[in-house]
């Protein structure tokens, strides 16, 4: 039997708590948590908000050394020790993954905090890559204790693995007030 991919995915927050929010996939009703700012339409590069709108998922990043393959329909790369996401304004890599040397800058994807088993990357500021309206927004692991994130949608581990199976490269996530 052939999986279907739901074909959209909605993030609201939760009533007088900007940072909780709720992720609405068929009838997965999925606690979450967002940036220290809340949503915002008007993002911009350290704000700390999660943008408001409607975004593709174009993969997903995963930590093989610590996990199967999740089941999912998305393409799916494995995350290896030099990978980083550009948050640099300046560079020509800004808002993309890249081969980090020890000394470069950037959101390393290989964590020790699980924050980054497993990374859902969305297109925000892609299409066209403006500098300094944001990058390496992602569906990521929650912390434990469920603080606010960056400015991405973060959930609990089992929950974002629940989440992976009904996802596909036609999934649409929006992010609403």
């Amino acid at each position: 039997m052939r999986r279907r991919a739901f074909s959209l995915i909605r993030v609201r927050a939760r009533p007088g708590r900007p940072t909780q929010g709720i992720l609405l996939a068929g009838p997965l009703a999925l606690p979450v948590v967002l940036g220290r700012g809340g949503i915002r339409a008007n993002k911009f590069e350290g704000d700390g908000t999660t943008p408001r709108g409607r975004f593709r998922l174009i993969r997903l990043w995963w930590r093989a050394d610590r996990h199967w393959h999740p089941r999912t329909l998305l393409p799916a790369h494995r995350i290896t020790p030099d990978l980083a996401w550009c948050e640099d304004t300046t560079d020509r890599r800004y808002n993309r993954p890249f081969r980090r040397a020890p000394r470069d800058g950037g959101d390393r994807l290989w964590r020790t905090d699980h924050l980054y088993d497993f990374v859902v990357e969305i297109d925000h500021n892609t299409r066209p890559r403006v500098a300094g309206r944001g990058s390496a927004v992602f569906v990521h692991v929650a912390w434990p204790n469920r603080s606010p994130t960056a400015g991405c949608v973060a959930l609990a581990a089992n929950n974002l693995r629940r989440l992976l199976a009904v996802l596909g490269p036609k999934t649409r996530i929006a992010i609403q007030y």
